[in-house]
C-alpha cells in the first residue's frame, strides 16, 4: 500500500468551490467508504484543501482525484506527495495496516 498526502489549489474564484462544495464533500464521502481517505479538509487561507489517503499506486489515487467534481470542472489542480508513515498514533494502525 501506498500512502499519500494531496494538496488541492483552488484554480477558480471562492464562488464557485462554494457552488460546488457539497458534490465534492459527496464525492469524498466514497472514499471514505472504499477505505482510500483517511481525512480531508480546506487550508487556511481557503485556497485549496488536503487529502491524506492510502491506494495500490499513483494511478489509482489520480483517477479516483480526476472523477471529483472540483477536478471536472476545472476547479482544482492537485499536487501528489508520497510518503511512508512509519510512526503513527495506535488509533491508525488498522488503516494503515
Amino acid at each position: 500500500m501506498k500512502y499519500y498526502i494531496i494538496l488541492l489549489k483552488y484554480m477558480k474564484p471562492i464562488e464557485e468551490i462554494d457552488r460546488l462544495l457539497a458534490e465534492h464533500r459527496n464525492y469524498l464521502d466514497s472514499g471514505y467508504q472504499k477505505g482510500i481517505l483517511l481525512m480531508s479538509g480546506p487550508l487556511e487561507p481557503r485556497e485549496g484543501g488536503v487529502l491524506v489517503a492510502k491506494s495500490s499506486g499513483l494511478e489509482e489515487i489520480r483517477e479516483f482525484c480526476h472523477q471529483d467534481p472540483f477536478y471536472l470542472n476545472g476547479c482544482t489542480d492537485y499536487h501528489f506527495i508520497e510518503f511512508h508513515p512509519v510512526k503513527h498514533r495506535e488509533e491508525l494502525k488498522a488503516w494503515i495496516g
